[in-house]
């Protein structure tokens, strides 16, 4: 288990310390895809579903994630993020919408599970405002595909 840093020398579960390193800029991108039926890609595309905007109500969602990522995800530390960057591509031919994350902060630590959080929170709030007209829609390949800064350095997928 020496290798799993979220454990002690006992194997007990615990928030890492990260007191002795040094701040520095740390960015992370994640992304993952939607994939749906026709008519509910159209339906997003042309932005007249009646709730609303699905995409720019997702976009929103996936930043107020990423801000509460160490709400969710038992051992990851809070961080004060400086940027938070959601879009989205339409993909007609493969009927789905892909979500692209960049998160970043000046920290101790990294910005993955902000990137990721926001990734899939934004993925889940297009399928649940669309659940009515498309039950089958499913969420697949949220990934790390890129992070800077740190000890570990550059990383990309």
């Amino acid at each position: 288990m020496s290798d799993l840093t979220h454990f002690n020398a006992a194997g007990q579960a615990h928030m890492v310390d990260v007191g002795a390193k040094d701040s520095t800029h740390r960015v992370a991108v994640a992304e993952g895809w939607i994939r749906m039926q026709a008519k509910t890609l159209a339906l997003i595309e042309r932005g007249d579903h009646k709730k609303g905007d699905v995409l720019g109500i997702a976009r929103v969602a996936g930043i107020m994630a990423s801000k509460r990522a160490a709400d969710l995800v038992p051992l990851c530390h809070p961080l004060a993020l400086t940027h938070v960057d959601v879009e989205f591509d339409i993909e007609n031919d493969d009927l789905a919408v892909h979500c692209r994350v960049r998160a970043e902060t000046l920290g101790q630590t990294g910005v993955e599970m902000e990137a990721l959080c926001a990734a899939q929170v934004a993925l889940l709030t297009i399928y649940d405002m669309c659940k009515a007209v498309d039950r089958g829609m499913s969420i697949d390949q949220v990934r790390l595909v890129e992070k800077k800064g740190g000890k570990s350095g550059h990383w990309r997928r």
